[in-house]
């Protein structure tokens, strides 16, 4: 069974990575009889949010692994310790955690940065020709990384946030919430899911898209 890295950002749309999909995500690789290893930084995160008010939290702080830790059931792997010679390839959920932990995005806007950490490890994996998957926010971590290369990706069709992508270099291509955007040269596979999604199966249809076609590039 071929591995997969499931890249996590803490857990809860509001802070970390977004659980339906993380969730439809790891179920999806499932079916395609893909083997999911769980693995986040282990730093704190930006921020905790009350997801019953939506608002901070001022007196908690929590840590981007241990949160990610209960998406996984446990099973995880701290980002510095993943073995990236075991794995076929990357896959990004969304979720604010992706612009607020894994980079600077919801508080820099456009002049964001990508966590040093996070940086190395995508560069070191598009060194070895791993095919990557990003969903939802996922692909300002990769446009930030990668568009002095001119990748293609999507975040759906938000005017604002494509041109913040574009600024980094990368190429926006519009998309709908079933649908993927696949760059052949990088090898990189991106949806929207719910920067679009207003129903869970929408976003599911999107995301079983993007694993299976990360199926088929890695046979």
């Amino acid at each position: 069974m071929k591995n997969v890295a499931v890249v996590l950002s803490g857990c809860g749309v509001m802070d970390g990575s977004e659980i339906y999909e993380t969730t439809l995500t790891l179920l999806a690789l499932d079916k395609a009889n893909l083997n999911a290893i769980c693995t986040a930084p282990n730093k704190m995160q930006y921020d905790v949010v009350n997801h019953l008010t939506g608002k901070p939290d001022i007196t908690e702080k929590r840590n981007i692994l241990v949160e990610a830790a209960r998406l996984a059931r446990g099973k995880i792997t701290p980002l510095n310790e993943l073995d990236l010679s075991k794995v076929q390839a990357i896959i990004f959920p969304g979720g604010y955690g992706v612009a607020k932990n894994l980079c600077s995005y919801a508080n820099e806007g456009s002049n964001y940065s990508v966590d040093p950490d996070i940086e190395a490890f995508l560069k070191k994996a598009r060194k070895a020709n791993k095919v990557m998957g990003f969903i939802c926010f996922g692909p300002l971590v990769a446009a930030k990384v990668f568009g002095k290369e001119g990748v293609k990706l999507t975040i759906g069709n938000d005017p604002s946030t494509a041109q913040d992508i574009q600024k980094t270099g990368a190429k926006h291509e519009a998309c709908s919430v079933g649908n993927i955007v696949f760059d052949g040269q990088h090898n990189i596979v991106s949806t929207p899911a719910y920067m679009l999604g207003r129903r869970i199966s929408e976003v599911q249809e999107g995301i079983n898209k993007l694993v299976d076609k990360i199926a088929q590039l890695i046979g």
